[in-house]
């Protein structure tokens, strides 16, 4: 039995009725949470998006409604008229828990059938079977707050830059294709036989066409996309709140979004994080932390012990060392007790994903050192090592020996992996850091040159551009990125605004004329008419949602995300398309592989 609403209409939300409101008539709306029979009492948990509110039908009030209400179940949409009372037994852990509606007027608006997943927060149900039925997912009260937070995010930023003259443009979703960046999606066109275009992997281009417009001051919260193997938390299609400033150079820009975030973390965690941020440089990121995204919350920070074991007889740390490799080490102080010999093994699986061939180690235990490769060191080394290492009893070091970009990243995971397998990071802590100094480039092995670090429109630092045609890799970015916790929340630079410069960036990549012209043309012609100074910033909008909700998993603060293989449960995208659309497009498919 399905009713119409007629003439009711609701007067509150479930969840914004309190005690202050005992005694008043009321009319609610929303699915039933659960129901509960008592004979001649049924209690109902009516839930809408802003919480919950007991409802109770007595069948002295009216038998017939008595009746209805017995035939509602779970997942039912209804509308009651009753009244406001005091609940008898309090229930402390909702809003509403001190009142409860006594109702005298039930109309089901809608049925339903048994839900194939609990509406619930922490059902533990499988993502694939989350995703599939993502709209049920979706009235989970953990799942809206998280897209609430996202909406007043959104709101605090696009107020915080409207005060301070940004201007809000979109640009086109349908762009050209380019090089030098992750894969384009590929659009056919239906009316230029042929010819593709792509959506935008961010807004890079025309961002800072505006500027040469004289915008001054743009944002956009926007879609970007990317055609790339998705590794944990990283969707085909993603949000960049992307920010672009005129006559602007590196300080300008840091200073306004140390505002800005501030303004954020203030109003949604109720947290005032110190300004000014702290800042490191790439370099310094590397040296210490493996990685150019360090988490500050723990130590194990990196040390080189290359100089002490370049000619020790344990070969695998100096015959690499022959090889142009170096051997850095982390201290996992005061918990060598915590890590068995078969604990270390796994720690050792866990590196060679990162390309490391294995992991040496040092207890320093209350009877003295305990390691397989002690026997291969002289006393001076180990004392060395040790002092190095600030090693002190209870301390278990862990060594990595390759070639640096290896040793850098197994180290800079395996301090991460261990902090999170002895679960010594605070949760609350919150700790940013914006790296500066980037590497403009960095050598393409597969490519066999060099390749932009960031993207190819990035400014070198101005003491460096004389090295760009002979010594690349010394070449210094102004790019910047902000980095909370471990996560890269946002990273930016300043533009090259010189058509000659820009020249100059696209030889050293190694790029023809010809396809320099016809990718980037339009760019070059445009820097010809008077180019303001200009950089910028683009936030991983997902990302820093994730981290105001206190989730790990991206999916849970985008409505409708894709699986990690690209694909939508829900809607079964992507899928095939009858050979009469490939038509309109000028396209046949050839599947054989």
């Amino acid at each position: 039995m399905v009713e119409k609403m007629g003439k009711l209409r609701r007067t509150h939300m479930c969840g914004e009725l309190r005690s202050s409101n005992i005694g008043e008539e009321v009319v609610l709306m929303g699915w039933v949470q659960k129901k509960r029979n008592l004979g001649s009492l049924i209690f109902a948990d009516l839930r809408d998006t802003m919480g919950i509110a007991q409802i109770v039908f007595d069948d002295t009030i009216s038998e017939d409604l008595f009746k209805k209400a017995e035939k509602v179940k779970g997942e039912y949409v209804i509308a009651i008229k009753g009244k406001v009372r005091e609940r008898e037994s309090i229930n402390p852990s909702i809003p509403t828990g001190e009142i409860e509606i006594i109702a005298d007027e039930l109309k089901i608006l809608n049925e339903s059938e048994t839900p194939p997943i609990y509406i619930k927060d922490n059902d533990d149900v499988a993502d694939n079977m989350r995703l599939k039925y993502r709209y049920l997912d979706l009235r989970k009260p953990s799942i809206q707050n998280n897209l609430k937070v996202r909406h007043r995010t959104s709101k605090i930023i696009r107020e915080f830059l409207d005060e301070n003259n940004f201007v809000e443009i979109e640009t086109p979703m349908l762009t050209k294709p380019t090089p030098e960046g992750a894969r384009d999606y590929l659009v056919p066109s239906r009316i230029n036989a042929g010819k593709f275009y792509a959506l935008p992997q961010s807004p890079q281009l025309m961002k800072q066409l505006l500027m040469v417009a004289g915008m001054d001051r743009y944002y956009q919260i926007v879609k970007c996309f990317r055609d790339e193997d998705l590794r944990a938390n990283r969707q085909p299609e993603f949000t960049q709140v992307d920010i672009e400033m005129s006559f602007v150079d590196i300080e300008d820009i840091i200073e306004i979004n140390e505002k800005l975030l501030y303004k954020i973390f203030k109003e949604i965690k109720g947290v005032e994080i110190e300004l000014p941020i702290k800042r490191m440089t790439y370099n310094e990121a590397m040296e210490r932390f493996g990685s150019d995204k360090p988490d500050l919350r723990f130590g194990f920070e990196l040390k080189d012990i290359t100089d002490i074991v370049a000619n020790s007889d344990f070969k695998v740390f100096s015959g690499t060392i022959k090889n142009n490799g170096e051997v850095r080490g982390i201290n996992i102080k005061g918990h060598e007790s915590n890590f068995s010999r078969k604990d270390i093994s796994k720690l050792e699986s866990y590196i060679k994903d990162f390309g490391a061939k294995g992991l040496a180690w040092i207890k320093i235990t209350e009877e003295g050192i305990s390691s397989p490769i002690a026997k291969f060191l002289k006393e001076e080394e180990l004392e060395k090592i040790i002092e190095r290492m600030d090693g002190n009893k209870g301390d278990l070091l862990l060594f990595v020996a390759d070639k640096s970009k290896v040793v850098f990243d197994s180290l800079g995971n395996l301090r991460v992996e261990v902090a999170r397998r002895l679960d010594i990071i605070e949760k609350d802590d919150l700790k940013l850091v914006w790296i500066t100094e980037f590497p403009l480039f960095e050598y393409d092995e597969e490519k066999e040159r060099y390749v932009a670090k960031h993207h190819p429109f990035t400014h070198p630092m101005e003491e460096d551009i004389h090295l760009l045609e002979t010594r690349p890799q010394d070449v210094r970015a102004k790019a910047y990125d902000i980095v909370i916790n471990g996560d890269e929340m946002g990273g930016g630079s300043i533009r090259i605004s010189d058509s000659k410069l820009q020249e100059r960036m696209f030889k050293a990549l190694g790029l023809q004329e010809e396809e320099v012209k016809d990718k980037f043309g339009f760019l070059l012609e445009a820097f010809k008419y008077g180019t303001p100074p200009h950089g910028g910033i683009a936030y991983g909008f997902d990302r820093l949602v994730m981290l105001l909700t206190d989730t790990n998993n991206i999916r849970d603060v985008i409505a409708f995300p894709k699986t990690q293989s690209a694909t939508c449960l829900l809607t079964g995208a992507p899928t095939y398309i009858d050979s009469e659309q490939l038509k309109e497009v000028h396209m046949k498919l050839d599947l054989e592989k």
